[in-house]
């Protein structure tokens, strides 16, 4: 069953970046905000450590952020992030929009591995398609 939990783990992966993606794109206005990515997958997978994303506090009266439910999983900058805009800002919408792209279609394949893996399963039980 190591394939149907290697596909679960991707798409909790690509479930991930897209919220780091996300707010890349929500904060593509916001002056020294520099773009984000998740460590990449074979980390997560190797590593499987500990929950290590969520909303970090600058004050002790400032509400604690769920951590990630995907464990093995750490935001960082993104090291192929264009250039920033005059106000340091490192979002670039088109190069965004390129990995959101990258992570929908990543999505729909490991959706579709998994439910092959099921018709299959389905088949070796039952002998019926």
């Amino acid at each position: 069953m190591a394939f149907f939990q290697m596909a679960s783990q991707r798409m909790q992966w690509l479930g991930e970046r897209q919220v780091v993606i996300s707010e890349n794109i929500a904060n593509a206005d916001t002056p020294d905000y520099k773009a984000k990515d998740i460590s990449p997958f074979e980390q997560m997978v190797d590593e499987g450590g500990a929950r290590t994303r969520g909303l970090r506090t600058t004050h002790a009266s400032h509400i604690q952020g769920a951590p990630s439910p995907t464990s093995g999983v750490t935001v960082e900058g993104d090291p192929e992030a264009w250039e920033p805009s005059i106000d340091g800002n490192t979002v670039s919408l088109e190069q965004q929009t390129i990995k959101a792209a990258e992570i929908s279609e990543g999505y729909r394949l490991a959706a579709q591995l998994y439910r092959k893996g099921h018709d299959l399963l389905t088949l070796a039980v039952t002998g019926v398609r």
